[in-house]
This record gives C-alpha cells, sequence and structure tokens, in this order.
C-alpha cells in the first residue's frame, strides 16, 4: 500500500515537474521578440550584439544557425525577422520572399575573410595560388586529384582530405564563385558542415588536411591550425603571397577571400519597436563588437550609408540578387543607393 502510495506521488510530481516546464517553455517562446536565423559567419556578431542588447534593453533575441541558404528559407517564409548572411540574397531566395510576400531591407555589417587552413604541423606547405585552389577544388577533381603531389611535384605523395562549408552555406557560395569561379561548384568529396567547429576538429586531427571557414575561427584556433597565405596571381600588384588578417582584409590587399557580411530585416517588423532598436543598436555597437570577435568593421561612412538605408526603408537587394560578387566595396555600392 505505502508503495503505491509513494509511486502516485512520485508520478504527481514528475507530471508537476512537466507542466512547469512545459509552462516555462511557453513563457520563452513568448519572450522570442526577435527571432535570427542564418550565417554561422555572421552569428558571432549578432550573438555579441544580441548579449549587450538584452543587458541593455530586457529584450530576448533568438539565434539560429542553419547556414546563409538555410536562414533565407526561414526568413521569406516569414518565420524569423532578421537573416544572417554571409553572402548576398540569390534569385531563388528573392523569388520565395516575393511569393511570401515578404519585403527585406538588405544592411551589411561588416567585412570578414575566408581563411585556407591545414594542420599545424604541415610544414610541407607555405602557400597556394588561387590556381591551385581552383585545381584542388573544382567539380572535375573529383576522382582524379587525390594526392598531394598532384599540385605540386614536391609536396607529399599522400591522400588528400579536404574540409569545407556547408554547401547551404553563403562562404561555401562566396569560396566557389571566387576560387572555381562558379558559385555553388565544387567537388562533393568532402566534409562538409555548417558548423565551423567540426570543421576545425577535422582539420586538427588530420595531418593530410586542408579547408576553409571564417576568419574569426582560425583567429579562435591559431594555436591548433596553420594558416595559409594565398597569393591571387596579379603580378601588377607585385604583393604576392598574403595571409588574411584584420589588416589585410580591412584594406583589401587579401584577394579574392575578402567579403561582407549582412543580415536581412523584415521590412513589416522593422517598424516594431524591439527590432527597430535592435538594429538601431547593431548599426551602432556591432562595429566595436565586430573586432572584439575577430572580424573586420565597415568604415564610419559605410556605416552611416547602412543607418541611412535602414532609416529610409530601402527594401530589395544593392546586389540585383545576383548572389555572391567577388572584390566589390560596399561604399562604392551604397553610395548608389
Amino acid at each position: 500500500m505505502m508503495s503505491s502510495k509513494k509511486s502516485l506521488l512520485r508520478n504527481t510530481f514528475s507530471i508537476a515537474v512537466l507542466i512547469i516546464f512545459a509552462l516555462a517553455g511557453c513563457r520563452k517562446k513568448e519572450l522570442a521578440l526577435i527571432a535570427i536565423d542564418g550565417s554561422s559567419t555572421v552569428f558571432p556578431i549578432t550573438e555579441a550584439v544580441a548579449e549587450e542588447f538584452q543587458e541593455q534593453y530586457k529584450t530576448h533575441v533568438a539565434i539560429g544557425v542553419s547556414g546563409s541558404g538555410g536562414g533565407f528559407k526561414k526568413f521569406c517564409k516569414d518565420e524569423t525577422v532578421i537573416s544572417n548572411a554571409s553572402r548576398p540574397i540569390k534569385f531563388s531566395e528573392v523569388e520565395l520572399c516575393s511569393e511570401n510576400e515578404v519585403e527585406y531591407i538588405e544592411l551589411p555589417v561588416a567585412y570578414d575573410g575566408i581563411a585556407v587552413v591545414t594542420h599545424k604541423q604541415a610544414d610541407w606547405i607555405d602557400y597556394m595560388t588561387v590556381e591551385e585552389l581552383k585545381t584542388l577544388w573544382a567539380p572535375e577533381a573529383q576522382g582524379t586529384i587525390t594526392r598531394w603531389n598532384q599540385i605540386r611535384p614536391d609536396w607529399p605523395d599522400e591522400e588528400i582530405h579536404l574540409f569545407g562549408a556547408g554547401v547551404d552555406s553563403g562562404t561555401y557560395d562566396y569560396f566557389t564563385e571566387a576560387i572555381v569561379g562558379e558559385e555553388h561548384s565544387s567537388r562533393g568529396d568532402f566534409t562538409s558542415s555548417e558548423n565551423d567547429n567540426v570543421l576545425v576538429q577535422g582539420i586538427v586531427n588530420d595531418p593530410w588536411a586542408l579547408g576553409f571557414f571564417g576568419l574569426a575561427y582560425y583567429s579562435e584556433n591559431r594555436d591548433n591550425l596553420k594558416l595559409i597565405p594565398i597569393d591571387d596571381g596579379n603580378e601588377d600588384n607585385g604583393l604576392g603571397a598574403i595571409a588574411p588578417s584584420l589588416e589585410t582584409v580591412g584594406n583589401g590587399t587579401y584577394q579574392p577571400l575578402s567579403r561582407p557580411l549582412f543580415i536581412y530585416v523584415n521590412k513589416e517588423a522593422a517598424d516594431q519597436e524591439a527590432v527597430e532598436d535592435f538594429i538601431s543598436f547593431y548599426l551602432t555597437e556591432g562595429g566595436p563588437l565586430a573586432a572584439e570577435v575577430g572580424y573586420i568593421p565597415l568604415s564610419e561612412r559605410d556605416y552611416e550609408l547602412v543607418k541611412q538605408r535602414f532609416d529610409r526603408r530601402i527594401v530589395g537587394s544593392i546586389f540585383g540578387g545576383r548572389g555572391s560578387q567577388v572584390g566589390v566595396t560596399i561604399e562604392e555600392l551604397m553610395s548608389t543607393q
């Protein structure tokens, strides 16, 4: 009898706990006033901004990471109000937004460089050219370019193991556009992930690995990875191979793997007080916070142009829906708006 009473009490307690958690979950959902998703590259900046914003404004910000492409799918279906993106919106995404009557404001927020990295002890590789990267990553390399000495004869006769950003990510789109010459075009036999930390660990544990991801993730793991300088083949500038850094990305000498980063804001949601406050805070405080987490802030002039774009609620993309574009500056594009 006592046993059944204890059992009843235990079950009653368990049900009560479940109800409490369920109510807490509902309450948390109600408090998630600003829903954000998208690029893993832009995530650290938006996260840093959100932490500061939440502390000052007591408004909850929920941030997901599904890659630029995955983020746009949710954003254009009106499931989020802000989308992080490491490349501009594409035609297919423009059409999806149009189908769901979602108007958007495109806001550049920082610059980033894509880092090419290898195992820390890969002392046989000192730099790579854009042409060598293309030979390695082009679609026709799959099943053909499989050993390092096929890239350079004096490199080891060892099997190549490649790691790269997920195919739904803006980083993948930009890298393929800049290196292969066609967005979303590459060999398919590489380990891909939307989680950059998965890529980091894969390369750290493989002496014959090479991969690419945002510079900030290299900076966080610099003690365990080797950064590869890239020679863009431009003999006119006489610069040779250049490693990405805050300086070389900021001054435009690290080419062609430097690119702007964006957030996209739902125009209708932008008129909500919480969202408007968040974007204003982002464009005021985002520069210093971007630098703190390893990215390159825009210039003061650029941020002023971006603020004007938001204040005037200018919708659409300054890139015309064409996706990744190599070698562009924000001031050149936004001064024509």
